[in-house]
């Protein structure tokens, strides 16, 4: 099993917390970089809040 299977099974049932984890997350990386890697990091959250919805491994 998989840190990432691992990870999803402990946030069933809490995938809005999760997904607010990570919006929080990437906006503190914004914050501290003052926006330099701002595209970067949406396209990192958007892939992380994927994963957690998808129940497929990743490819």
């Amino acid at each position: 099993m998989s840190v990432l299977d691992k990870l999803k099974q402990m946030l069933k049932g809490h995938e809005d917390q999760a997904e607010r984890g990570v919006d929080k997350a990437g906006d503190m990386v914004d914050e501290r970089t003052q926006g330099k890697y701002s595209s970067q990091v949406d396209m990192a959250q958007d892939k992380l809040k994927d994963q957690l919805r998808n129940d497929q491994p990743p490819q």
